[in-house]
């Protein structure tokens, strides 16, 4: 009897420490900073992404570039690498696309693609010349060319003494005239973060 009373005195224990020690979720606004560790977060791919494209924009590159065509068509650029040199796992596809948001919502850039989508939109033009209408088949031959290649690094530098932490993120970027091969901008920003344990 003493066996079974405390069995079930064990197992009530259990059920009732794990209903109020497990993780609570909640949504919060996409938008809000969360920063849980000193580690490169989203918000810092969007800021960076923000600041660094602004300054692009500003350069004599663009005005030149206006002033050599003789139509209204805006420059092409193509993101060639944005490489992580930082020891920790930096989803550089986002911190791209935070990159292509920025010019295009400018209105002053155009982009191509490039890499494995490239080649993926070429597969299937050829796909569409042997089984799309000849009315609606993208046609071969017809893509623009990038005028402008836009490529850059993320490095990081850490700093410990005992609980405290300093994790300093370094992002340099250029672009390319990919007809002079001239570099026409070079950015840079820096991101500070300090941890205290």
């Amino acid at each position: 009897m003493m066996a079974k009373l405390g069995a079930i005195l064990i197992m009530g224990s259990a059920v009732l420490v794990a209903g109020c020690g497990g993780p609570q979720v909640e949504r919060v606004d996409a938008n809000k900073e969360i920063a849980l560790t000193d580690r490169w977060n989203d918000e810092d791919s969007r800021l960076v992404s923000k600041e660094m494209m602004q300054d692009m924009l500003t350069f004599p590159w663009l005005s030149r570039y206006k002033m050599s065509t003789d139509d209204a068509r805006r420059p092409t650029v193509v993101i060639h690498t944005i490489r992580n040199k930082t020891s920790e796992h930096i989803p550089s596809e986002t911190f791209v696309n935070d990159i292509k948001r920025e010019l295009l919502r400018s209105g002053d850039v155009d982009f191509v693609v490039s890499g494995d989508e490239r080649d993926d939109i070429r597969d299937e033009r050829r796909d569409q010349e042997l089984n799309a209408s000849s009315e609606t088949q993208a046609q071969m031959g017809q893509e623009t060319g990038a005028n402008f290649a836009l490529s850059g690094s993320i490095n990081s530098f850490v700093d410990q003494l005992d609980d405290v932490r300093v994790t300093s993120y370094q992002v340099d970027m250029k672009l390319i005239d990919m007809t002079t091969s001239r570099e026409v901008w070079n950015g840079q920003k820096k991101i500070k973060k300090k941890l205290s344990r």
